[in-house]
């Protein structure tokens, strides 16, 4: 057995099932494609679910993939054990409806043992109970029968809910006696670490219905599992993942910044751990175009990278340093994901913001925490039980980890009650899984029309036209297949043909109208959406006339409409060059929306556009608008696609055949939208807002078109009006409104003089009403300001007056009185408190409030016993001086 890097058995698996006729595709991004049951895809085969429903139809029947993969159900226990980690690569090789066992499992030994090199000595297998298949093909291609074990469903049968299911047969490796539990029954599937399972087989061959029962597959599926990380450790004979090569490599350089030596410290070996895994998720993650949020996967990536960077603090590290790590991640990662390279600059910029952002709320946070801290103290001295539920409210709010904040408490005589701080976790956890539930579908879900069976599919001819005819193969009423829809009815419509667009690519299905040959019947179509094999499914009401299943019908696509669309969709393509071209190549797509009305383009940047750069990129937009550059459509390989230079959608999972929109020589991307011949049909651009939605993502909305023009009769017609409300002429408005803000602001100086005037006088009064209690000047009056910040300043001129005392003053108005007291530092020092004092008066008022001992405030809803309240003040502070 060779120690081979991480990296090099990477290559000799692909390598070996190309050689085995499969198609080597690309690892596909984190970010689930067209399926809501993930946040994050967290194995090889999330990303070919489609493949395997039949929902889409796969570039090959074999293929091979190394998929990045991330889960985090265990990322309390990364770091404490040399076991767990969020970021994984998972190969496979699969087989849709192709090869079988007979296949899979002589491969499957033959790469083991001939390209590995592995002791045969040192496999073992597992299978199903009663799969006598896979027992016999395992014995003859040379597995012992004492090195083939039984097990039941829980152990070696996959199934998920209902739909395609299996036995499955695991590789185990031997790692020897010493890593033994010693026990008779130790053996493949014990709990200690002798035997370490590193690929799984699995052998899609039933299709389980919702009673239970197993029906056989016409065409059975494999479906394989390779954890690249474990066989590394297998291959380079190390204990754990933070072993092997690439990561210990990374390890290492972590080490190098914090000046600690692994192995020496357990407590500092944890953080290390902690840092080494998460920076890996980190980089891999916002390569995938995830950027940090509070909600979903930007959640995800979020707490990831705030758990790392408070390690990084434990083990002594200031500042931001994460961003420098991931650089490590890139270099021993980048050859096999070239995706990292390219986004490298946008990567760290983005880590670096986050730590940035981490820094100054992890000082809220223990701000916040030495606040809640002091109020318990004052409200009750002898509790030295600090709140789960608050530190949940810390974690929540702050990204404060548990953990710290136990620390910090503990370190004050306090404890925490974990179980409350995990009884809100859960909570929350649960109104996020029903949240997801109610917007979710089953793993296998099926569409409406899939009972009519595989043939039962459309043909799109709306890129070259907007009418046709069509035959009906299929209705759906009140959610059932019927033969007949009636007027009246909500119908969902399958056509053999149809000439509408269905919703993708962030464009809005078309809308229009289904009619019967002699023009008696009729369906207005809302909406057009994709089920499964991209049908064609067309939301509509039948308005006039009946409807019934091989029919021959004429379908219209809504034209104004259609071109409204396709005005935005091919703006948005000149939209995303002008961006790159002003803002710099880190510039990605991270979303969009286009309909008949505006288009919206989120991408990546990491701050808000100038309003020189808003009109750089309009500019840029309509001059190529304007030069009428022909717009080709044309379909072409994908590889030929990119060398051309095309902009491809990351995280998009696109196939061998793929359509290019070019708009001259300005702008070439991948898209299957509909678009205009020429960009002069555009019209007018104009960005009409630029504001930010998340994290490093920022969002324009725009329009083209006679949309523009709306806009422009609009922004006219307002500019008129207030021309007319300030007596000038359009051109001039700037000019009038600057010349009335410059009155206005006299006058203002006029009025703050008079009141200044007004409040000397005011002085001058309230002096004659000081006296004297305790030694101690002290001024109790009503006054007659306007707001509270009046009778501040009032209080203030006052005290500065005085230059010892105590002042007191209160407000009556209509319907409720304000009450404020203050105090010089020496008065305070006696034993004064205003807080106290404000407290026990604003009840007669009806209110409540307080604050500090030099200055508090209230207010209450009894204005007709202020007078009394300020009567209590004098014997509460002559309390207070005499205590």
């Amino acid at each position: 057995m060779e120690a081979l890097g991480l990296n090099e058995i990477r290559e000799r698996y692909l390598s070996f099932f190309e050689s085995k006729g499969h198609l080597r595709l690309k690892s596909f991004s984190l970010v689930p494609h067209n399926d809501k049951s993930l946040l994050l895809i967290n194995s090889g085969m999330a990303p070919m679910k489609s493949y395997f429903t039949g929902d889409e139809i796969p570039p090959r029947k074999r293929v091979t993939t190394c998929q990045k993969c991330i889960r985090t159900p265990d990322i309390d226990n990364v770091g404490k054990t040399a076991r767990h980690g969020t970021f994984f690569e998972m190969m496979g090789n699969f087989s849709f409806g192709d090869y079988f066992k007979p296949e899979v499992i002589p491969w499957a030994w033959e790469f083991i043992t001939k390209n590995l090199k592995i002791d045969p000595e040192k496999i073992y297998v597992t299978i199903y109970l009663d799969d006598e298949q896979a027992h016999d093909l395992w014995r003859s291609v040379g597995v012992k029968e004492d090195h083939i074990k039984r097990l039941g469903k829980e152990d070696n049968f996959w199934e998920h809910g209902t739909g395609p299911c299996g036995p499955c047969s695991e590789i185990f490796y031997d790692r020897g006696e010493k890593y033994g539990c010693g026990k008779p029954t130790c053996g493949p599937g014990c709990d200690c670490d002798r035997y370490v399972e590193f690929w799984n087989l699995v052998f899609t061959q039933f299709d389980r219905d919702e009673n239970g029962d197993y029906q056989p597959l016409d065409h059975p599926n494999i479906d394989t599992g390779m954890g690249l990380e474990r066989m590394a450790t297998i291959m380079q004979g190390v204990d754990n993942i933070f072993e092997v090569d690439t990561i210990r490599h990374i390890l290492d350089y972590i080490c190098n910044l914090c000046g600690e030596h692994y192995g020496d410290d357990e407590q500092k070996d944890v953080s290390i751990r902690v840092i080494t895994d998460h920076i890996r998720s980190v980089t891999f993650m916002i390569g995938d175009g995830i950027m940090p949020s509070n909600e979903g996967r930007g959640y995800v990536l979020r707490r990831i990278l705030r758990r790392a960077a408070r390690h990084g603090r434990l083990l002594g590290i200031d500042g931001a340093f994460l961003y420098d790590v991931a650089k490590e991640v890139i270099a021993v990662s980048g050859d096999a994901y070239p995706e990292l390279r390219e986004k490298q600059e946008t990567i760290q910029k983005v880590i670096k913001i986050e730590e940035e952002r981490f820094d100054a709320t992890i000082d809220q946070g223990l701000n916040q925490l030495n606040a809640m801290m002091r109020e318990m103290k004052e409200k009750d001295p002898d509790n030295h039980i600090f709140s789960g539920e608050e530190a949940f409210k810390l974690y929540d709010t702050f990204g404060f980890p548990f953990d710290l904040t136990k620390e910090i408490v503990e370190e004050q005589g306090y404890t925490i009650p974990k179980e409350e701080f995990d009884d809100a976790m859960n909570a929350q956890r649960e109104r996020a899984r029903t949240a997801r539930a109610q917007n979710d579908t089953a793993v296998w879900a099926d569409d409406p029309f899939n009972p009519l069976g595989p043939d039962a599919v459309d043909t799109f001819v709306g890129y070259q036209k907007l009418k046709s005819d069509a035959e009906i193969i299929g209705l759906i009423v009140n959610d059932e297949l019927v033969q007949e829809a009636h007027q009246g009815d909500d119908v969902l419509v399958l056509l053999d043909q149809t000439p509408f667009y269905a919703q993708s690519g962030g464009q809005v299905g078309d809308t229009g109208r289904l009619e019967s040959e002699d023009g008696s019947s009729l369906i207005e179509v809302n909406d057009c959406r994709y089920g499964s094999l991209k049908r064609h499914i067309h939301y509509g009401k039948v308005v006039e006339g009946d409807f019934h299943v091989g029919q021959t019908i004429y379908a219209h696509v809504d034209e104004m409409k259609r071109y409204a669309t396709a005005r935005n969709h091919t703006s948005t393509h000149m939209l995303q060059k002008a961006l790159k071209m002003v803002l710099g190549d880190h510039v990605e797509q991270a979303g969009s929306f286009v309909s008949p009305t505006r288009l919206r383009f989120d991408f990546n940047h990491f701050q808000p556009m100038t309003a020189e750069e808003i009109k750089q990129v309009e500019e840029i937009v309509n001059q190529a608008i304007l030069k009428a550059m022909p717009v080709e459509t044309f379909e072409t390989e994908i590889d030929k696609a990119k060398e051309m230079g095309a902009m491809a959608l990351f995280g998009e999972k696109y196939g061998h055949i793929v359509r290019v929109v070019k708009v001259g020589d300005y702008s070439i991307e991948l898209c299957g939208g509909t678009h205009l011949q020429n960009s002069a049909q555009a019209g007018m651009f104009k960005i009409i807002s630029e504001n930010g939605v998340a994290a490093g993502i920022r969002r324009i909305e725009a329009t083209t078109g006679m949309n523009t023009y709306r806009w422009a009769e609009k922004v006219e017609s307002v500019n008129a009006k207030a021309s007319a409300m300030v007596k000038a002429a359009p051109d001039q408005l700037i000019d009038r409104i600057q010349e009335m803000e410059d009155q206005l602001k006299e006058k203002d100086r006029e009025i703050a003089s008079l009141k200044h005037q007004q409040a000397d006088s005011e002085a001058g009064e309230l002096l004659n009403k000081i006296q004297t209690i305790q030694g101690v000047k002290v001024l109790i009056a009503e006054v007659k300001a306007e707001d509270v910040n009046e009778m501040r300043d009032l209080s203030d001129m006052m005290k500065d007056r005085m230059e010892s005392g105590i002042v007191v003053f209160g407000k009556a108005d209509t319907d409720k009185a304000n009450l404020i007291a203050t105090a010089t530092k020496d008065i305070v020092k006696k034993g004064f408190h205003a807080g106290q004092l404000i407290k026990q008066i604003a009840k007669t008022v009806g209110g409540g409030g307080g604050g500090r001992p030099d200055m508090a405030q209230a207010g209450g809803k009894k204005p007709a016993a202020l007078d009394q309240a300020l009567a209590q003040a004098e014997n509460i502070i002559a309390e207070q001086l005499s205590e």
